[in-house]
Parts: C-alpha cells; structure tokens; sequence
C-alpha cells in the first residue's frame, strides 16, 4: 500500500514540478538559478534532519555514488528547463519513455545484455508513439515531420537529459541501498546545491543581479518548485527502496497523460487527443521494454 502511495505521490508530482519550471523559465529566470533555487531551499528544509535520523554515512561507496548523484542530477534538470523554455510541457512529457530505450542501449553497451523479441517490440511501439506525437502540416510527409521533430531543440535537450537521469537512476538506487531512502535524499539535496552554484557562477554572473530579482518576484512558485521538486525526489527513493529501478521507472511513466493535461491547462497548448494517444502508446513500449525487453531480470533488487 505504502509503495503505492509512493508511486503514485511520483506521477504527480513530477509533472508539476515541470509546470513550475516552465513558468519560472517563461518568465525569465535562467535554468540553471531555477535549479540552483530548487536546491536551496530543499537544503535548509533538510539541514535538521542531520542533527536528528540521518547523521554521517559511513560507506565510502555512498559518497561516490551521491556525489555522481548531484552532477547528474543537476546536468539533467537545467537541460530539462532548458527544454521546457523551447518546447511544449506536453510534447516533452511522453518523451519519458525515450528512457526505456536509453536504459536497453546502456545494458547492450555495459553489460553485454542483448534485448529480446518484446523488448524491441517495445522500441518499435515507442518510435511508433513518438510519429503519433510528431505535429505535421497538412500534407508533410510523415519521415519529414520525424526528422524535424527529432531536429527540434526542445527535443534535443529533452532526450539529453533522459540520458543523464537514467543513468542517476542506477547510482541513486545504489546509494539507497548503501544508506537508506532519507539519506540519500538529505545529501542529494545539500551536494546538488554546490553544484548549481559552481554552475551559476559560470553561467549567470553577468545576470545575478537581474536573477534575484526574478527570484525575488516570483518567490511563490520557486517554493512551490521546491515542494514539488522534494516530492518527487523523496517518492522516487522511498519507491526505488521497494522495487526494482527498472519496474519503478515503467510505472513512472504514467506521468506522461498528466503532463499532456497539464500543458493544456497551464499553456494553452494544442493537441490534447493526439498527443494523450501518444503518451499511452509510448507508455506501452516503455512496460515491454522494462518488464520483458532484457533476458535477464532488472537488477539492484533489495
């Protein structure tokens, strides 16, 4: 039941940390300070919590892990705001199951793990979802329309940052397993804010002052984005400390149909019918290809 909720608790709140993002990003704030803003108000939040049940690991390994955790997760998060500013929240949305392929091509490379017959079918119906989800002219032809979808740099940036989730995905489930879920939350919060901040300082120094004042404007929703960024975060971990990354990742792509809904609601954006058609298909290829598409199956099991 638990499990559930967590899960559940995932769906939802991924998307709306999305819709959060976007808004932020519209409005001018640069994805690396929406991030870094993320980051540091999920760190006072947990900064108790180290003087109370999560203290000092002790495992070398964590550390290494958590730490590859921040990079990741922060490389991964400012393409996605990047993303969100170029492309629509319901187009980049379905493109979760491009994750699925991601993680079979890793397995391929890594470990030698060829697919089976289902997981390529998984493939094909994933391709096949993302043609549904490609917005045509009238009379372009369908190859065309794909190779400018696949040209687009929303989408671009989108399945960049897919690249760099799935594989935290792996060092975050090890970092669970070596600690414990609010752990590896508490210090993927503190060490993501350095990150950011070496980042920011890159990046935007020439704008700080422009940059607080947008954070300063639009102080509710970067708490809001803070609320549900720790959320998602938080779910995800409790979640992979009960089931197999590979199953948690299939069920997280449900979020997908709430992304379509909410990038009508909050945007105005088109092609509701066509693109919630897309996001149950891709969803489909993203089950086969996760539950069915290794012989082996997936590991980091408790």
């Amino acid at each position: 039941m638990l499990t559930a909720l967590f899960v559940l608790a995932r769906i939802v709140a991924n998307p709306v940390a999305n819709v959060f993002q976007k808004q932020l990003a519209g409005r001018g704030t640069h994805p690396v300070v929406v991030i870094g803003v993320s980051h540091a108000l999920l760190s006072v939040a947990v900064l108790p919590l180290l003087f109370g049940p999560v203290g000092l690991p002790q495992a070398t390994g964590f550390w290494l892990d958590i730490s590859v955790c921040a990079l990741l997760a922060v490389a991964s998060n400012v393409l996605l705001v990047y993303a969100l500013r170029a492309a629509d929240l319901s187009l980049l949305g379905p493109l979760n199951a491009w994750k699925a392929i991601i993680s079979l091509g890793l397995a391929v490379f890594l470990v030698g793990e060829l697919p089976t017959l289902a997981g390529l079918a998984g493939v094909l119906l994933i391709v096949a979802g993302s043609y549904v989800l490609v917005d045509r002219s009238p009379g372009q032809p369908r190859r065309q329309a794909l190779g400018q979808f696949l040209g687009d740099r929303g989408v671009q940036l989108r399945l960049a940052a897919l690249l760099f989730s799935a594989t935290e995905a792996v060092f975050l489930k090890r970092a669970v397993l070596e600690s414990s879920a609010l752990t590896t939350f508490v210090y993927w919060c503190l060490l993501g804010l350095p990150v950011a901040a070496v980042a920011g300082v890159l990046l935007v120094r020439q704008q700080a002052g422009l940059q607080l004042a947008r954070i300063r404007d639009h102080a509710g929703t970067c708490l809001a984005l803070a609320t549900a960024t720790g959320v998602m975060q938080l779910a995800t971990l409790l979640t992979f400390g009960q089931l197999q990354v590979g199953y948690s990742l299939a069920l997280f792509q449900l979020s997908a149909v709430l992304s379509v809904i909410l990038g009508r609601r909050y945007f105005q954006e088109r092609y509701l019918g066509r693109r919630l058609l897309a996001s149950c298909v891709m969803l489909a290829g993203a089950l086969l290809i996760v539950l069915l598409g290794s012989p082996a199956a997936p590991t980091f099991t408790n």
